[in-house]
């Protein structure tokens, strides 16, 4: 028994040294640039950009291939941070590849409905629905990014749009028209 425990963390520590001098020997870097316009997007992970996830967006757009207006829930903010990122002029977002929306949104699977042909599943990209075949699905609604892929493949329709609830984490004051950055008001004074 005591030969055993010895063979197995023996074993143990060769396969540790191993993985890592591998990890040391075949370090790959990554482009600073791409981590820093993967950090700006959403990480919705939609795919309504054209590519299969965010980082995929980033690294094409690092290379020039893709422009910066094709992000619908990153929306206006998003387009301005990579604007400024780059050093490029600001666009409206693309309409080809969706609309921003002022409200966000999850979706809510009605359960009485939901006959479990797991289509949602394969297509949400974050993975917030959960269920199995022939079963019930839910919706985990601090997963969902409300990227509404999940709505097309399902059969029966039993998947619904619900705006997220305003509380206390998700409301923001609403900056007031005059205050607007670069907007000037009565007395002349330019706020930034």
């Amino acid at each position: 028994m005591l030969t055993a425990i010895i063979a197995l963390s023996v074993l143990a520590a060769l396969f540790g040294l191993l993985l890592g001098y591998g990890a040391i020997r075949f370090h790959v870097d990554s482009d600073p640039v791409v981590e820093k316009i993967d950090a700006l997007l959403p990480q919705t992970q939609c795919g309504q950009c054209g590519f299969p996830g965010c980082r995929p967006y980033a690294e094409a757009m690092s290379r020039g291939e893709a422009d910066i207006n094709r992000c619908p829930p990153g929306g206006e903010s998003t387009i301005i941070a990579l604007a400024d990122l780059l050093g490029r002029d600001p666009k409206p977002l693309d309409p080809e590849h969706g609309e921003e929306e002022d409200v966000k949104s999850v979706v809510y699977i009605d359960e009485q409905t939901c006959i479990g042909c797991t289509l949602c599943l394969q297509a949400c990209p974050v993975d917030a629905i959960v269920g199995s075949a022939k079963q019930m699905h839910t919706v985990i609604a601090e997963e969902c990014t409300g990227c509404n892929l999940c709505i097309p493949p399902c059969p029966v329709e039993c998947i619904h749009i619900l705006p997220i609830r305003e509380e206390i984490g998700t409301w923001k004051w609403p900056f007031p028209d005059d205050m607007q950055p670069g907007v000037q008001v009565k007395n002349g004074t330019t706020h930034s």
